[in-house]
């Protein structure tokens, strides 16, 4: 079990980003539900499998969504409002049949093996 930001999981169980800690605090999360390291072209795919589990867990979630067209002080101010209303935290479990997801094989499922290039750095140097 883990203490997350309200912010952060409504960053990914909505369209806006309102972490404070901006895409760490997305970046976090993912880790903290999938017990993975996430890359940048796996975001949207697992998001998409995590906003589900969050949203199980914590089920006001389901309806808690800015205002359409919002501009960035209204948004904060609304996101305020949800932190008194809801907390500033929520507690998560991790999501309990993540099946790891390789960040290379994603990179070449995504944009075909020809396309990814692999970096190894040498720990020696």
């Amino acid at each position: 079990m883990a203490t997350i930001p309200l912010a952060d999981a409504l960053s990914i169980t909505t369209d806006r980003l309102v972490s404070r800690r901006k895409m760490a605090g997305i970046y976090e999360t993912l880790r903290i539900m999938t017990g993975q390291d996430i890359y940048t072209h796996q975001l949207d795919d697992v998001a998409d499998a995590v906003a589900p589990a969050l949203v199980q867990q914590h089920p006001f979630l389901a309806h808690l969504k800015p205002p359409p067209g919002i501009d960035a002080p209204d948004l904060l101010a609304w996101l305020i409002e949800a932190e008194r209303v809801h907390g500033e935290t929520i507690t998560v479990e991790p999501i309990s049949d993540w099946t790891h997801q390789d960040p290379v094989e994603g990179a070449c499922d995504k944009v075909g093996a020809e396309n990814v290039f692999v970096v190894k750095l040498d720990p020696e140097s």
